[in-house]
């Protein structure tokens, strides 16, 4: 689980950096869908983490908490790129 957390976590940073270079919009668009992929599949494996009591969810539960917001924040960027 570790190790896929680690796979989830550094593709977010791939690809909003591949985001920011897009070459359109719709490439912009896409990247982000990506982003939030993976950003929300980082969300599942710390829950998995957490759940399966391999971590105690004290040691990551701001962890979480911030993993939702970046969620959120990268959603809300797709969003606003459609309209």
């Amino acid at each position: 689980m570790g190790k896929q957390l680690l796979r989830s976590g550094t593709s977010i940073g791939a690809n909003y950096r591949a985001a920011g270079r897009a070459r359109s919009k719709a490439e912009f668009i896409s990247k982000m869908g990506i982003v939030v992929e993976e950003a929300d599949e980082a969300v599942f494996w710390i829950e998995c983490l957490i759940e399966s009591g391999i971590v105690k969810l004290e040691l990551l539960a701001d962890l979480l908490s911030e993993a939702n917001e970046l969620v959120a924040i990268f959603a809300a960027s797709q969003r606003t790129a459609r309209r």
